[in-house]
């Protein structure tokens, strides 16, 4: 058993920055990578193209991370795991190991499968956040339960380099590591508790290094252009302590550490995982060097009956159009401009919304019509049920050219099918997680 393990976290989210991930494998002396790469939207979006493409419906930017990491993931013996997988686990693992392949390297990949339960919801059941029948949000594409380390510990247990999920609680990306070194049971809550404290502040990665807690004047970051990500030297008591690689941009102290605590809490007593309902009231921080905090305490009590399901539907057409309005009387062109829109879309659209923004892009102050703007951009949205309603709004924005008022410019429109997310729940043991090994 190790005294202690290294855990980096590399992204955050889907589109996170690549290159911090690269400088964590390849000097952060770490013994795991993690990519933390699935909104609540995310996997709903990718289940879309795997319909679209059965090869597809995992991350859009794995193959980029993959290629970027391999060489120091192999060099350096780091282990790898992350939910890039999204809706094709399977997929992503054969991708891998191409890109293995082509580099002429050798790895282990393990798919965990599971997560995926559309065919076992019920379209009546009524929805957390709506209390409405499932099918009322609109036609269903996509249900995946909020796995735990249960689904975990079987790809780390077969020795792969690379494991490779679906939908799983973003903290058990980070304490399954923990368990399967340290050899917690999966039932001693209290070290679960602390080891999902420790997930919880590393899962969104550069938001504890000073990313989104930056506020320039009030709480300013060094070098945020080229941020650091978070490592966590985990102890086997379950304390741990923060850091970054040296020379990496942000800060790591008390006041970063305590706004990513708090985040997405909305009960600190009793913070649910699918592994542990965490206690994170008695959590203790302590800075005991630059960008180094030390993590202790917490705790927990058993573990949810139910997992969380996630579930996507297609909940409209969002039809955009952008024009701007420059010099003398811009802000009453582009407002005559977003009326005539409004009335002529009014009767057709299920909502439209009219801003008005930007300001000195052109002129960029060169212009001065005493403290009125000197320019304004129009935007227009409009809500439908059908694509083709949704692409009046960009059509008619853009008619605005010779249709008045004058002096418009730089025309854009823009359609998007919006999906939507509503949260069941489901008995945790109509879930059932597989892992698949596969080697290059």
């Amino acid at each position: 058993m190790k005294k202690k393990v290294r855990i980096g976290c590399g992204a955050g989210f889907s589109g996170d920055r690549l290159e911090p991930a690269v400088v964590l494998a390849e000097k952060g002396q770490l013994d795991y990578l993690v990519l933390e790469c699935l909104a609540e939207r995310t996997i709903a979006l990718a289940q879309k193209r795997k319909q679209s493409d059965p090869s597809k419906g995992y991350d859009p930017l794995l193959e980029r991370r993959i290629r970027l990491l391999l060489p120091n993931l192999v060099k350096n013996k780091v282990r790898l795991i992350t939910n890039m997988g999204a809706a094709n686990p399977l997929a992503a693992a054969d991708r891998v190991l191409e890109i293995a392949k082509e580099l002429h390297l050798s790895v282990k990949v393990a798919a965990v499968t599971g997560d995926d339960v559309f065919a076992q919801i019920d379209p009546g059941q009524r929805a957390m956040e709506t209390g409405w029948p499932l099918t009322e949000s609109g036609p269903l594409i996509s249900a995946n339960a909020y796995m735990g380390i249960d689904a975990i510990l079987p790809a780390l247990e077969s020795g792969a380099d690379i494991i490779i999920t679906g939908r799983v609680a973003d903290p058990s990306l980070f304490l399954a590591p923990m368990v399967h070194e340290f050899g917690w049971k999966t039932d001693d809550y209290d070290l679960l508790g602390k080891g999902t404290v420790i997930g919880h502040l590393m899962e969104c990665a550069g938001q504890i290094t000073g990313g989104y807690f930056m506020d320039p004047g009030k709480k300013d970051v060094p070098n945020p252009a080229h941020l650091g990500f978070p490592i966590a030297e985990v102890s086997a008591d379950g304390s741990a302590v923060i850091s970054k690689v040296e020379g990496t941009g942000g800060v790591i102290n008390l006041m970063t550490s305590k706004e990513q605590l708090l985040y997405e809490v909305v009960n600190p007593h009793e913070y649910y995982t699918p592994d542990v309902i965490a206690d994170f009231t008695s959590v203790t921080l302590k800075e005991i060097g630059k960008d180094m905090v030390h993590v202790s305490g917490s705790g927990g009590k058993g573990k949810p009956a139910t997992f969380k399901v996630s579930v996507g539907y297609q909940a409209f057409w969002l039809g955009e159009g952008e024009i701007s309005y420059a010099g003398t009387n811009a802000l009453q062109k582009a407002m005559l401009a977003g009326q005539i829109v409004e009335e002529r879309l009014k009767d057709r659209m299920d909502d439209v919304r009219v801003d008005y923004v930007g300001l000195n892009a052109s002129f960029r102050g060169a212009f001065d019509q005493q403290n009125e703007p000197a320019e304004v951009r129009l935007r227009v949205a409009g809500k439908a049920q059908k694509m083709e309603v949704a692409a009046l709004v960009g059509e008619e924005v853009e008619a605005l050219y010779t249709n008045g008022p004058a002096g418009g410019g730089g025309a854009r429109k823009y359609l998007n099918e919006i999906v939507g997310i509503v949260s069941i729940l489901m008995d945790r043991s109509k879930v059932k997680s597989q892992v698949t090994l596969k080697e290059s």
